[in-house]
């Protein structure tokens, strides 16, 4: 995987997250937008198979009326592989 500089996660300098159940676990989203409900997911599907990633969530939104792309498509994703969880 090739390293984004421009791409971080900023946290207080006094942050601990050496607890378990506090740790930082960062997750990042893409957004599809179309003109009809189907594009969104056409465009998703395409994109999560020829990217190594781990979806966690999605989410559905309908922008307001008169938008050129009323259907958005949210993922949320992970790069890291869990499977030392």
């Amino acid at each position: 995987m090739r390293s984004e500089p421009d791409l971080h996660l900023m946290v207080p300098d006094r942050f601990d997250d050496s607890d378990a159940d506090s740790q930082v676990h960062p997750v990042a989203r893409k957004m599809f937008f179309g003109s009809r409900m189907a594009d969104p997911f056409a465009e998703a599907a395409e994109w999560i198979t020829a990217h190594d990633v781990r979806v966690l969530d999605t989410a559905w939104e309908n922008a307001p009326a008169g938008e050129e792309f009323a259907c958005v498509l949210s993922v949320y994703f992970v790069f890291e592989d869990d499977e030392g969880d």
